[in-house]
């Protein structure tokens, strides 16, 4: 992850921070996530019951793809030099687009929407992250991933 100077933090305001590598999504990891969450919903994980639906297959849990949010951001996302530690502050807002199917490769696109100075030494940083579906013209989800960062 880049890190910044905190003086420079507020500089980001409005800027596209780029996109996360590709990541596939494989039956592995829906069936992994359904038995982490007990949610085994048949559009999940029965593929031949799933080939029936609108879908065609199985589709990842929109939590699922959520999930991934951290992992994703980890290589893009800034955070300020001397940093302690960071936490998930919650989403300010998410919409699930359209669903990820079996097999499809996903990515994030993020830009830092807002950068506070909450307490002396805690900055809150809203992004807003797009996660791609390649080939896909709309996304998976828009998300507003808020991050506190302790430095």
């Amino acid at each position: 992850m880049p890190f910044v100077p905190v003086a420079e933090l507020k500089g980001y305001i409005g800027k596209s921070l780029g996109c996360s590598d590709w990541v596939e999504i494989d039956q592995q990891r829906i069936d992994q996530f359904a038995d982490c969450t007990g949610d085994h919903q048949f559009i999940h994980v029965d593929p031949e019951k799933a080939r029936q639906t609108p879908f065609g297959s199985t589709i990842a849990h929109g939590f699922l793809s959520l999930s991934l949010l951290p992992m994703l951001m980890e290589s893009i996302m800034i955070m300020p030099e001397n940093l302690k530690m960071a936490v998930n502050y919650g989403l300010d807002s998410l919409r699930f687009i359209q669903p990820v199917k079996v097999g499809s490769r996903v990515r994030l696109q993020l830009d830092v929407v807002d950068v506070q100075e909450k307490n002396p030494g805690q900055w809150l940083i809203k992004a807003r992250a797009v996660m791609e579906i390649e080939g896909q013209e709309k996304p998976a989800y828009i998300a507003e991933p808020l991050t506190l960062c302790f430095v």
